[in-house]
């Protein structure tokens, strides 16, 4: 019987940073593979999916990675019930979440930095600040295992990386004790 993987979900609130850390997890986790969720790296055709299908397209993949052995991360904006309803989902010995998270000034001066800032009205920004602040509340109980919080605000990318690729690890090797 193949023995299942665990799958590792860096998600938080848009401006936080998972899109930055995804080249140092690369650099710093060659064994594992690093996926976005983030529309841009769909292609045109995939792009045309909605959120659901794209999550349970990522899942497929993981679980494809996971067959070889290997790992999966995947950073964007994704909820344990949007991986429940993944065909795959018990493909996976769990699925552990990371959040990065950054105080609000930062994190909406980030937004309105970006290209797409035009979006980013006061409103969204405070639906953000909102979500930020859900994530932070619902850590310890609405994530099994218990998710774990990384403040990104003055936090370098490398150190970022290095804090996420310290808790992979831990889980990754805590499979191979039982």
């Amino acid at each position: 019987m193949e023995r299942k993987l665990p799958l590792f979900i860096v998600t938080g609130a848009s401006g936080v940073g998972k899109t930055t850390v995804m080249e140092e997890l690369r650099v710093q986790l060659p064994d594992f593979v690093v996926f976005s969720t983030d529309i841009d790296n769909f292609g045109t055709t995939a792009s045309k999916l909605e959120y659901q299908d794209r999550y349970n397209l990522l899942l497929h993949f993981a679980s494809a990675v996971a067959k070889s052995g290997r790992g999966t991360i995947i950073c964007g904006t994704f909820m344990p019930w949007d991986a429940e309803k993944c065909d795959v989902y018990q493909a996976f010995s769990e699925l552990c979440f990371i959040n990065l998270h950054c105080d609000d000034s930062t994190r909406n001066q980030r937004l309105r930095n970006r290209e797409d800032k035009a979006m980013w009205t006061d409103d969204m920004l405070k639906q953000h600040e909102q979500f930020a602040q859900w994530l932070l509340d619902n850590a310890e109980t609405a994530y099994n295992p218990p998710m774990p919080t990384i403040v990104t605000t003055s936090t370098p990318p490398a150190e970022v990386a290095e804090q996420i690729k310290r808790y992979v690890m831990q889980k990754w090797n805590e499979r191979n004790v039982t």
